[in-house]
């Protein structure tokens, strides 16, 4: 079933009402876990000083890859008629059956060529390896995203190598739940720090908005990893 979710804040001090940056992000479960990833975006950014205004949708399906949401009704629509600031892609490598990753790439390409053509711009969202696929490995998902970002002049928001470094730093603070494949709380919460990073250029420190079960000082904490992860990107490779 393909979810489809719009969000918007008005602020009264920030980023334009008239002007919000809107995002669309497409991807799968790993996109609309805890109520969806763009709303956790769209909170936070609101909650820093000054205030950026935000409009944010998504289209997902669970299980799906790239190839699967291109082929879905009305993903391609969206993109055309949304008139979006940015359009977020969340693969998950894992998925591809046949391990045939030149599907990433191929299907990439499609929606970025769409996005252009609409006066968007693409940023590519890095997830994570996770048990119950385990054939590939971060640093793969890391290497296929590279060299797609850089063919395709793209953006990354490296949250898998954000959740590793989380990880090395505070072990007990789990980033992914029971299942080893979906993410806590907490991994949602980095996320939409990185793409605060990613897309505003700005560090999320600071900001005030936390979710239910992040603590001040988790929070703190996260910001701080994924400013760092960020930044770390950002360097020559």
């Amino acid at each position: 079933m393909l979810l489809a979710c719009r969000s918007v804040d008005r602020l009264e001090k920030g980023g334009s009402v008239d002007h919000p940056m809107r995002l669309l992000f497409v991807g799968n479960s790993f996109t609309y876990y805890h109520g969806g990833l763009e709303n956790h975006v769209r909170r936070l950014a609101a909650s820093v000083e000054p205030a950026i205004h935000v409009e944010a949708e998504r289209a997902t399906q669970g299980g799906a890859t790239l190839q699967v949401m291109w082929n879905l009704a009305g993903v391609r629509e969206r993109i055309r008629d949304g008139h979006f600031d940015r359009v977020i892609l969340q693969e998950d490598l894992p998925e591809y059956s046949g391990h045939d990753l030149t599907l990433f790439g191929e299907y990439v390409q499609r929606f970025d060529a769409e996005a252009r053509e609409a006066g968007s711009k693409t940023v590519l969202f890095m997830a994570w390896p996770y048990q119950r696929l385990g054939w590939i490995g971060l640093e793969e998902i890391e290497r296929e995203h590279r060299n797609v970002a850089e063919r395709l002049r793209l953006p990354i928001a490296a949250v898998g190598k954000a959740f590793r470094r989380a990880q090395q730093e505070r072990p007990a603070l789990a980033m992914l739940g029971r299942d080893r494949e979906h993410e806590t709380i907490h991994g949602t919460y980095l996320a939409a720090c990185v793409f605060h990073g990613v897309l505003f250029g700005r560090t999320p420190e600071g900001a005030v908005y936390r979710p239910e079960g992040v603590s001040a000082e988790e929070a703190t904490f996260l910001q701080r990893i994924a400013w760092s992860s960020v930044r770390e990107e950002a360097r020559p490779q």
